[in-house]
């Protein structure tokens, strides 16, 4: 375990550099902010980890060979982390190369379009998992899925689930490829009931709360889906969508 007291160590800039998107794509890391998301990286993507920062009270599992394990005084931690309460522990891991694949081989996936606030993106990448769902796409700029608030988010759910960046042309080529219908979450003349649809092998696509699906979205989707609400409400929030679009398919 090594000790580091001073914040201008180059680790200690590293780390605060992280928050920033081009720097973590620029180097090929990212930040776990927290015990339980340093925790799912060692069970599920072990060979992420590259080094791990804790302060003196926090107590590590046991890390893998070759992880680099770093102390520091609580102030220092409270500069590094980008939570407002730090809970001790940060864990640095190699963002993954993630390809699209030439076919889809699952039953169920969702399409985020758009969807620009971290928190819903890390939320339906969480939900997608609980859910059993295969993969996710992030189409027109969603939030970074490496970010800070994304990961911490999807509770862990970023280290399980497949997840493409693409444009929504290389998504709908690869879904009518691969046999999978599109269907949106919007309102048109081909609108069906939510839970009138057949998603034995689908994908859902599901925009904004602002915007909607964008025209190039709907342009691939066999039909829309409405989700049944009072007649007052205009819509739900994005991850709360996707929920119900996921546990439906599931369903």
């Amino acid at each position: 375990m090594e000790t580091i007291t001073s914040r201008q160590n180059p680790l200690c800039v590293h780390l605060r550099k992280l928050a920033d998107a081009g720097y973590r794509r620029g180097c090929g890391e990212f930040l776990c902010d927290s015990p339980k998301l340093l925790g799912e990286a060692l069970a599920w993507r072990p060979e992420l980890v590259r080094t791990v920062v804790c302060t003196p009270d926090a107590s590590l599992p046991a890390l893998p060979e070759g992880v680099r394990a770093v102390q520091v005084p609580r102030d220092v931690m409270q500069s590094l982390s980008p939570a407002r309460t730090p809970q001790g522990t940060l864990a640095v891991c190699v963002i993954p190369d993630q390809p699209l694949p030439e076919l889809l081989t699952g039953a169920h996936y969702a399409v985020l379009d758009g969807v620009q606030d971290p928190g819903n993106v890390g939320t339906v990448l969480r939900t997608a998992d609980a859910f059993g769902a295969d993969g996710v796409f992030l189409v027109n700029a969603c939030a970074d899925l490496y970010g800070p608030k994304t990961v911490r988010a999807s509770m862990g759910a970023v280290f399980r689930c497949p997840v493409w960046t693409c444009t929504p042309q290389e998504a709908g080529a690869l879904l009518k490829r691969s046999g999978l219908p599109l269907y949106g979450a919007a309102l048109r003349t081909d609108t069906r009931d939510v839970r009138a649809v057949d998603y034995t092998r689908a994908a859902v696509a599901i925009g904004s709360e602002g915007r909607g699906l964008s025209r190039e979205v709907l342009e691939l989707c066999r039909c829309t889906v409405r989700i049944p609400m009072r007649e007052h409400c205009e819509s739900l929030n994005a991850a709360a969508a996707a929920a119900v679009l996921l546990w439906e398919m599931a369903r």
